[in-house]
């Protein structure tokens, strides 16, 4: 089980052993474990070794080190070993693009596109992106609200970045303004220079980073699914089109959606929108992330302000009344 921290099988073995019993000596640990004396004296150098044994004088009597002393030393040891691979990964990865798109266009074309699968790959993929962006990462949050623990456990990778001068870029859905945990965040994400925006409704959960690589749903419809990692220059490039679009159109988080001139509010305007498109109350309620019960009343409401007998006479008195310009 910790054979990645360097503990083959039998070396687990003694160690749990003596961590239960630490009166036995030699002879009683290989009598228990039915191994032989000289592996026993071999396998408590090698825990010695990873400091997780300390021995007295006498070389009969162990002293074990606490596994939350010892294994934590080891585990921050191959993350540290790990990041730093990781590193050399990305600057490999880097620098091979970069020969096959200028020597090798004629002969291989690059991989620009890789599938992840489940949320755990996904997870993974984006700490490891946000360890190794230089200039930007750029962010859609549709949808509900984040659960507080993955918040929390972005807030570390969140400020190496904007330490490093990284510009993060995040939209939300206005429906997040309601959310608590969100407006924590975000509070303490500008303070470190974080830019935060919303807008009534998203198409897609989507990531980019230095305008080199996004991160997609592999379906929209369920992001637990996995994504797909895109490195095309065009699609990213089109992609990148896209939320800049949405950033544009966004609301400064610490400013309020007020009526327009028209009287409605953003989020009306979209509802009504997709009233008219003919989408379900049910849809709505997702692509706005709102409840259910709110877009029946704020349908119920903006009809009776148009006077409308049916869903489809709003839609024409709505377009009249210049509600989708």
């Amino acid at each position: 089980m910790l054979e990645a921290l360097g503990l083959e099988s039998d070396m687990e073995a003694v160690y749990r052993l003596l961590l239960e019993r630490p009166e036995m000596g030699v002879r009683q640990i290989a009598a228990h474990l039915s191994l032989s004396e000289k592996d026993i004296r071999s396998i408590l150098d090698d825990l010695a070794d990873l400091r997780l044994l300390r021995q007295e004088e006498s070389g009969e009597e162990f002293l074990t080190v606490s596994p939350e002393v010892g294994l934590g030393v080891l585990l921050n040891r191959i993350e540290l070993e790990l990041a730093a691979r990781q590193r050399q990964l990305e600057a490999a990865r880097s620098a091979a693009a970069s020969l096959i798109m200028r020597h090798g266009k004629q002969r291989h074309a690059p991989e620009v596109v890789q599938q992840l699968f489940g949320l755990e790959a996904v997870r993974l993929r984006l700490e490891q992106l946000a360890a190794t962006a230089h200039t930007e990462c750029l962010s859609f949050f549709p949808g509900g609200a984040q659960r507080p623990d993955v918040m929390e456990s972005s807030k570390p990778l969140d400020q190496l970045a904007l330490e490093r001068g990284v510009s993060l870029l995040t939209l939300y859905q206005d429906s997040f303004r309601n959310d608590s945990g969100t407006r924590e965040y975000v509070h303490w994400l500008s303070t470190l220079g974080g830019e935060t925006r919303t807008v009534p409704s998203l198409p897609m959960l989507m990531v980019i980073v230095d305008r080199e690589v996004a991160l997609v749903p592999l379906d929209p419809e369920d992001g637990r699914q996995g994504a797909l990692e895109i490195r095309s220059r065009g699609a990213v490039e089109a992609l990148h089109v896209l939320f800049m679009r949405f950033w544009d159109a966004g609301i400064p988080w610490y400013e309020q959606d007020g009526p327009d001139g028209t009287g409605l509010s953003r989020r009306e305007r979209e509802l009504m929108y997709l009233m008219s498109s003919g989408h379900t109350d049910e849809a709505i309620s997702k692509k706005l992330g709102v409840s259910l019960r709110t877009v029946r009343r704020t349908v119920s409401i903006l009809m009776a302000r148009l006077e409308a007998r049916s869903r489809f006479e709003a839609g024409v008195l709505a377009a009249r009344a210049g509600w989708f310009l």
